[in-house]
This record gives C-alpha cells, sequence and structure tokens, in this order.
C-alpha cells in the first residue's frame, strides 16, 4: 500500500506530499484509470507481486491443457502412401484388310487445363462408399476406420495419403484397404462407363446392320430378275459386245474380199459358181465318163463316115444313129447325177480339163468359203445385234444395280467402322479416368504420430515466452507512453 500510495502521489501530485482527504471519489477512479493506462516507476518492486501472479494465472492457462492433452490423448500411428498419374498419353491404330481403320487414341490425363485429374481423385478417395468398403474390407466400423488425410504436391502429379490407426499393423492395414478399394472403384467406373458406351453405341449399330441387310436383299432381288451379278459384269458384257462388234467389221472385210475372189474367177471361166460345181461333179462320175468315151468314139466314126460315104449311105447312118444314142445316154446320166434338165447341162463346161478343171476347183472351192463367210457374218451379226438389245434394256439395270451397291459398300464401311470404334473404345479406358499407380505402398509406422508431444512442448514454450514479453512490456509502459507523449507535444509545438 505505501508503494501504491508513491505511486498516485508520483502521478498526481509528484511535487508535493499526499493528502488523502483532499481526494474526491473522481480522483480516485481517475488515478485508477491512469494506473491501467500509464502503469508505474521501472524500480517500483511493489508491482512485482501482481505480475508474479499474473505469470502464475497465465501459466496455468497454458500449460494446463497442455498436460491434460498430453495425459488423456490416444495414441496413434499414421501409414503414408503415395499415387502418381503418368503424364503421357497413348493412342492405336489398326488396319484391317477390305473393312477400314480403327484407331484410339487417349488424352494425357493434364491435356486438360481446366479438369484437374489429381482432384478427382482426391474428392474419390474420400468418397463414402470408398471409405465403407475398405472399412468392411479390414472389419472394422465405418466411425473407427477414420477419415485419410489426402494432400497434393503442387506441380506434380502426386497424391500423398494419410491413414492413421491405434496400432502400426492397423494403420498399413487400413492404407492398404483404402488404396485397393480406390482402385477397386476406379476399375467399377471405367466398366460401367465401357458399358454406358456400348449401350449407347448398340442402337446405332443396330440400325447400321438393318440397312446393309436391306441393301443386300434388294441387290440379290435385282440380281435374280436382270440375270446381272454387278455393274463390273455389265461393263465386261458391253466390252465383249464392242469386240464383237470389231469382230463382225473384220470378218465383213474378209467377206468381201471372198466375194470379189469368186466374181474373179467367174469372170475369167464365164461360168457361175454352181455351174462349176456341177461340172466338177459330174466329171467325178466315173459312167458318165465312160459314156464320154463312147460319144467320142461315136464321133469318130461319125466323122470318118461323113468323110467316106454321103448323108445317105448306110454307114453314114449307123455311125450317126450311134453318136447320138451315145449322146443321149451320156445326157440321161448327167441328168441323173446332176439333177439338172437338158436344157440347164447345155451350159456346163464341156471342157474340165488342164489348168481349167484347177480353175473350176479353185472357183468351187473360193464359192464354198465365200458361202460359209458368208453365214459366218450374219449369224455374228445378228449375235451383235441380239447383244446389243440386250445390253440396253441392261443398262437402266446396271446403273440402279450399281447404285445399290454404292449404298451397299457405304453402309458395309459405316457398319464395320462403327463395330471397330466399338471395339476400340473398350481398349480406351483411361480416356475418362486417368491411369494412376502406386508410387509408394503405405509405410508400418515405427513410431505415433499423435499426441506430439515436442510439438506440444514447444507450443507451451512459445506461449510462456509469449507472456513473459507481455508482462515486461506491461511493466515498461509508463516512460514509453511519457515518452511518447512527449515527443507528441514537442512536434505539437
Amino acid at each position: 500500500m505505501p508503494n501504491q500510495i508513491s505511486d498516485n502521489q508520483q502521478t498526481l501530485a509528484p511535487n508535493r506530499p499526499w493528502d488523502w482527504a483532499r481526494i474526491s471519489r473522481t480522483d480516485i477512479r481517475s488515478l485508477g484509470w491512469r494506473r491501467v493506462l500509464k502503469g508505474g516507476r521501472l524500480t517500483d518492486a511493489g508491482r512485482l507481486p501482481r505480475y508474479v501472479a499474473l505469470f502464475l494465472l497465465g501459466s496455468s492457462c497454458i500449460w494446463a491443457p497442455i498436460s491434460g492433452y498430453l495425459a488423456t490423448a490416444p495414441v496413434k500411428y499414421a501409414s503414408h502412401a503415395s499415387l502418381i498419374l503418368p503424364g503421357s498419353g497413348a493412342s492405336a491404330s489398326v488396319n484391317l484388310a477390305n473393312i477400314g481403320q480403327a484407331s484410339s487414341y487417349a488424352n494425357s490425363a493434364f491435356a486438360n487445363g481446366s479438369i484437374s485429374p489429381t482432384e478427382t481423385y482426391k474428392r474419390l478417395l474420400s468418397a463414402d462408399r470408398i471409405l465403407d468398403a475398405a472399412a468392411r474390407a479390414v472389419g472394422a466400423e465405418r466411425d473407427a476406420f477414420g477419415k485419410p488425410r489426402i494432400r497434393l504436391v503442387d506441380q506434380t502429379s502426386l497424391i500423398h495419403i494419410e491413414m492413421e490407426a491405434a496400432s502400426p499393423g492397423d494403420a498399413q492395414r487400413h492404407g492398404d484397404a483404402l488404396v485397393a478399394a480406390f482402385f477397386a472403384e476406379i476399375d467399377a467406373l471405367r466398366a460401367d462407363e465401357i458399358a454406358t458406351r456400348e449401350a449407347s453405341n448398340s442402337g446405332a449399330i443396330d440400325d447400321y446392320q438393318r440397312s446393309v441387310r436391306e441393301t443386300r436383299a434388294a441387290i440379290e432381288q435385282l440380281q435374280r430378275q436382270s440375270g446381272l451379278l454387278s455393274a463390273a459384269q455389265y461393263r465386261e458384257q458391253v466390252a465383249a459386245n464392242d469386240r464383237a462388234r470389231q469382230t463382225l467389221r473384220a470378218e465383213e472385210s474378209t467377206l468381201a474380199r471372198q466375194a470379189e475372189r469368186v466374181a474373179a474367177l467367174e469372170v475369167a471361166l464365164d461360168l457361175p459358181p454352181d455351174a462349176a460345181a456341177v461340172t466338177l461333179k459330174l466329171y467325178a462320175d466315173a459312167q458318165y465318163m465312160s459314156l464320154l468315151k463312147d460319144v467320142s468314139a461315136g464321133a469318130a466314126k461319125l466323122a470318118q463316115a461323113d468323110a467316106n460315104y454321103g448323108p445317105r449311105h448306110p454307114v453314114y447312118r449307123t455311125a450317126r444313129d450311134e453318136y447320138e444314142g451315145a449322146g443321149k445316154v451320156a445326157v440321161q446320166r448327167a441328168a441323173e447325177v446332176t439333177g439338172l434338165s437338158v436344157e440347164q447341162l447345155a451350159g456346163l463346161d464341156r471342157a474340165p480339163e488342164g489348168e481349167r478343171a484347177q480353175l473350176l476347183s479353185e472357183l468351187v472351192r473360193e464359192n464354198a468359203l465365200r458361202a460359209g463367210q458368208e453365214k459366218h457374218v450374219k449369224t455374228l451379226a445378228a449375235q451383235v445385234a441380239a447383244e446389243t438389245a440386250r445390253l440396253s434394256a441392261l443398262a437402266p439395270v446396271a446403273a440402279e444395280l450399281e447404285d445399290r451397291q454404292r449404298d451397299f459398300a457405304v453402309a458395309e464401311a459405316v457398319f464395320a467402322s462403327a463395330i471397330a470404334r466399338s471395339e476400340s473404345k473398350k481398349t480406351d479406358v483411361y480416356a475418362s479416368y486417368p491411369l494412376i499407380q502406386v508410387l509408394e505402398n503405405p509405410s508400418l509406422p515405427e513410431r505415433p504420430s499423435s499426441p506430439n508431444k515436442k510439438l506440444s512442448i514447444a507450443a507451451g514454450i512459445a506461449a510462456t515466452l509469449m507472456l513473459l514479453i507481455g508482462l515486461t512490456l506491461a511493466w515498461v509502459r509508463n516512460p514509453l507512453i511519457s515518452r511518447l507523449l512527449k515527443d507528441t507535444g514537442e512536434n505539437k509545438a
């Protein structure tokens, strides 16, 4: 109390003794607030018990919770694991003969700057269904299993996982169960994505398949009706008909040359080809040739009788009758052999001997070749005309068949491409959920992670030091405030 009075005397009236009788209640209240704000002298030891009491009270408020925490907090062990997302993409391309090309490409997990796969997987690791599955795997309750601490490393694709448990083995098992449940859920999500895509593509594939069947049925019906299998077959038939036309023109030219040759022989022999043929046939008959010898002999006798006797001489008449009889018999034989009348036989060549016989033979042979060539040309011309008419009728059918075959090829290509894309998507399992790997398996902790005695004691020491610093500042606040007020007054002056 004397020290306190000394403080009041120093504050209120430092140059005169303290007079309690003259101090009013207002002065006392003013005195209390000023002591609170400004404090006392640095050498005033009377204030020390009050500061010691404040220090002890503050220290007890600091160290009591720390001691209680260290004494009652359960021991926890933390198991650490690390996951990594590879940053590169993957692509594949397959060429299918007569079908098309199938390709698949998986972008890098970090190609899209607006979506972070690490943040996605961080949220997925904390999902309730994954934690429930991991808790069931280790046979623990959901509340007892706990919740992982997940930390992402900046500028990397690493995900750090921390799991706590009451023992080192339980912490490691909980970490393994969490990682296994996470990968199982990722596989399930990928499988569900593929199934959803297949379900969405199955309708389109069925439509493509139905279009292929309808187009094929229309082509088969048109083929049955027309007998034309393909537009290529029609083009081959048109080409064959063009070649037949060229052949016909060549054969007509050959026929013209052969006709000119026959005409030249006719002029040379002054005999038509039919007469030449009959002549050769007639002079090839042995009986007719024998009769000609008789006619020749009769003609010789008649000439001799004509030279020696008169027309009424019996010898002459006998020779004439023999000659005429032999001639009649020869003519009858010629008519039998050739089938010609007597008048027609008069136009036959009577001297088919030597070179003339060869010319007759050549005329007959060339005329036969001409007749054969003419028949061949007529037959070929009829075939070309019929084929031209048939191809003209098939032209619209061939055009329609080509259009339908083109539609079928397009429908088949679209159908094959759809199947190829559907199959290739099955391999692209990392499109929506990128590939993730275990970089560090859950560790087996060697020491507990909580309670952290060193950190708790360090925090208590730091709080105690700050309390001491605060009390020290409160002890020296009067000189500091006086100096500040003095400096402020001097600045105003």
